[in-house]
């Protein structure tokens, strides 16, 4: 019991001095952390009174530098605001300047109102002097004459217009006749030479072409299933098909003659082959279209190599060869163009000019009859435009322009060509008319010239190239009858439209009447 009382005693002093030392220990760290703290603390302090010192110190600058700023911007705009006053102040000057001179400019044209004003009195009452001794000083002159004014200056103005009018008349006719005596032949030669060098050809298009077939067995299959085959036909060529009772033909009708030849050729590979329906006939057609433009190329660069024209556009050329299919009034249009290129060739020869030129000018004047688009325009002017569009020579264009008077002539090639197209479509046989139109022009001719005074009677002759008008002898002197022929040929130039020229002859007779009784 000693023992354990010794060791339980032992224990207990161990304990005392193990909590004293713990707490001596506990005390001196919390000492030691209070001490950092407040270490701690003061740094935090003096770090934070620096930063703010640092930030007043940058806020002091900013707003000083914002502040310089302020007044910089301030003087500037204060500087403009000066500016513009200075510029009222020198416009407000300038306007009580101008003020100033309009005010006396003002009273400057005041006098000279005034002055005029006076001056202007002045020459009325002098004026009216004057009236009055002219008044009585023609009296005068119409007490002693027997006539008044009026009367005399009628009488004089109608003996001058008679005897300027007679004068006039005169020197016409000698005008005229002297034009004839040196003119007359040498055009006469040269149009005839021009004709009988050149070959020509008789008017034989027209507006159907036939198809002829073996047998009438054929016309049911070209026919087709309720006329499917006419139907896919007349679609893909534009042209009607006429099927009727006429034996072993059928009739291709329309005014495009490249579809008739289209529609001719396609309806005959048709017919050969044997297989007639709808897709085949879309096939065919197609293909005649593409070998119906390679013969379109191939004649027109055929006829340029055949007369000698160098240098022509290529679609110019397709151009050429589409006149091939086309015809006014029933001549073919080619064959003019040729006809019409180897007369001017010929006439340009026989006149010293360009050849040349003039033939190249001669085979596209009528190139605006062949457009793809055919727009409304005049074809001369359209074949101008064309011309100039594929860089032919201005005097080719104008050449091509003026052949029927749409714009003036410029150059010399222009009226060989307008009489050269005159003489291809008026010699006999080349052009046919539809007879409709033609007693339409025939009456037309006639009533134009029985328009005027003193026509007692109008007769157009030799196929309406010309017109004979019988005038009254009592009301129509001989003067005025040549005046009256030139003033018809004018109007019939300006205000109709016909091939070739028309002769206006002016006939007048005296006839003295005796019975014997």
């Amino acid at each position: 019991m000693g023992i354990i009382g010794y060791v339980l005693a032992s224990l207990v002093v161990g304990i005392l001095v193990g909590r004293y030392l713990l707490r001596s220990l506990l005390k001196k760290q919390e000492i030691a952390a209070q001490t950092k703290v407040k270490k701690i603390l003061k740094e935090a302090e003096s770090n934070a009174e620096i930063l703010k010192k640092d930030r007043l110190l940058e806020a002091k600058e900013k707003f000083l530098q914002l502040k310089t700023e302020h007044e910089q911007e301030v003087n500037a705009k204060n500087n403009q605001v000066n500016q513009r006053e200075n510029a009222i102040k020198q416009k407000e000057q300038s306007v009580n300047q101008r003020l100033e001179n309009m005010n006396r400019k003002e009273q400057e044209l005041d006098n000279s109102r005034k002055n005029l004003e006076k001056q202007t009195d002045i020459a009325i009452k002098k004026q009216e002097e004057v009236d009055l001794l002219k008044n009585q000083h023609v009296k005068q002159l119409e007490t002693i004459a027997g006539l008044s004014a009026e009367e005399a200056k009628n009488q004089l103005v109608e003996n001058m217009k008679q005897e300027a009018r007679t004068q006039a008349m005169i020197q016409v006719k000698d005008i005229v006749d002297e034009a004839r005596l040196t003119a007359t032949k040498e055009a006469k030669k040269v149009v005839i030479q021009t004709i009988q060098r050149t070959a020509v050809e008789a008017a034989i298009e027209n507006t159907v072409s036939i198809f002829h077939i073996e047998s009438d067995e054929i016309k049911g299959r070209v026919i087709g299933r309720e006329g499917r085959n006419i139907r896919a036909l007349e679609a893909a060529t534009g042209i009607e098909i006429i099927v009727d009772d006429t034996p072993e033909a059928i009739i291709l009708s329309g005014f495009d003659p490249v579809r008739r030849e289209i529609a001719r050729l396609a309806l005959h590979r048709l017919v050969t082959d044997g297989r007639i329906h709808p897709a085949r006939i879309e096939e065919v057609v197609a293909k005649t279209k593409k070998q119906i433009e390679d013969e379109i190329v191939e004649i027109g660069e055929r006829t340029v190599i055949d007369l000698g024209i160098h240098g022509l556009h290529p679609e110019l050329i397709r151009m050429v060869g589409r006149m091939r299919y086309r015809s006014s009034y029933g001549q073919n249009l080619l064959h003019h163009s040729r006809e019409v290129a180897n007369f001017c060739a010929t006439m340009a020869a026989e006149l010293g000019l360009n050849a040349k030129m003039a033939k190249r000018a001669g085979l596209l004047h009528d190139i605006g009859k062949v457009p793809d688009d055919n727009p409304e325009l005049p074809h001369a002017i359209l074949g101008m435009q064309l011309a100039e569009k594929y860089k032919e020579h201005p005097e080719i264009c104008n050449a091509i322009g003026a052949h029927h008077d749409e714009i003036e002539m410029t150059s010399m090639i222009s009226p060989i060509i307008q009489a050269c197209d005159a003489i291809s479509g008026a010699r006999p046989g080349a052009r046919r008319e539809v007879v409709e139109s033609y007693i339409k022009r025939l009456k037309e001719l006639e009533e134009l010239a029985l328009s005027y005074p003193g026509v007692e009677k109008t007769f157009a002759i030799q196929a309406g190239r010309e017109l004979r008008v019988v005038v009254e002898s009592e009301r129509v002197t001989d003067q005025q009858a040549e005046l009256l022929a030139a003033d018809i040929s004018n109007r019939i130039q300006t205000e109709m439209t016909y091939p070739g020229q028309i002769k206006v002859t002016v006939i007048r007779e005296t006839r003295s009447v005796a019975f014997a009784k």
